[in-house]
């Protein structure tokens, strides 16, 4: 399995998730920049992404929607905070309706990808920091943790072809 570690680390309101690859920084940075490939492990295998808006630049925004086994429709949004190419990604993370607005009610997350070459291969760490421990906590029971592993889980299978 790709993902070797995840941390939650209540106490400075971080989840950690660590994968190594044995494909090349860049090919790994595809999956990010590609919404094609993006789509192809993106949520839980059961809750399949569709992005509709795809810009990673500082200020864009990218919005998905991702579909549960029985057709229910579940947004989300990303704010770009800054991008560097092939190795970094920062944006904040947030739900929304099916028509893409932001659902106020809903907890958003700071999230930061870093890619780094290692042994012939990728280390991905993504981490998510939460504003409060109660968010913390909401995520989590709404499966959040296992949900990332899991799609994290599939992009093996994306960079094998």
């Amino acid at each position: 399995m790709t993902v070797t570690r995840v941390d939650k680390d209540v106490d400075h309101l971080t989840l950690t998730l660590v994968a190594d690859f044995t494909a090349p920084v860049e090919q790994v940075w595809r999956l990010w920049a590609d919404p094609r490939q993006l789509e192809r492990w993106w949520g839980p295998p059961d809750y399949p992404a569709t992005f509709e808006e795809h810009d990673l630049t500082p200020g864009g925004g990218v919005r998905y929607c991702m579909t549960g086994p029985e057709g229910e429709k579940f947004g989300g949004w990303w704010r770009i905070s800054s991008v560097t190419p092939p190795t970094d990604l920062e944006f904040t993370d947030g739900f929304s309706g099916e028509d893409g607005t932001p659902d106020p009610e809903m907890p958003t997350t700071s999230v930061t990808m870093t890619l780094t070459g290692r042994d012939g291969g990728t280390r991905m760490e993504l981490r998510s920091v939460f504003d409060t421990r109660e968010q913390m906590e909401r995520l989590a029971e709404m499966g959040m943790v296992e949900g990332l592993s899991q799609s994290v889980a599939q992009m093996d299978a994306v960079l094998a072809g």
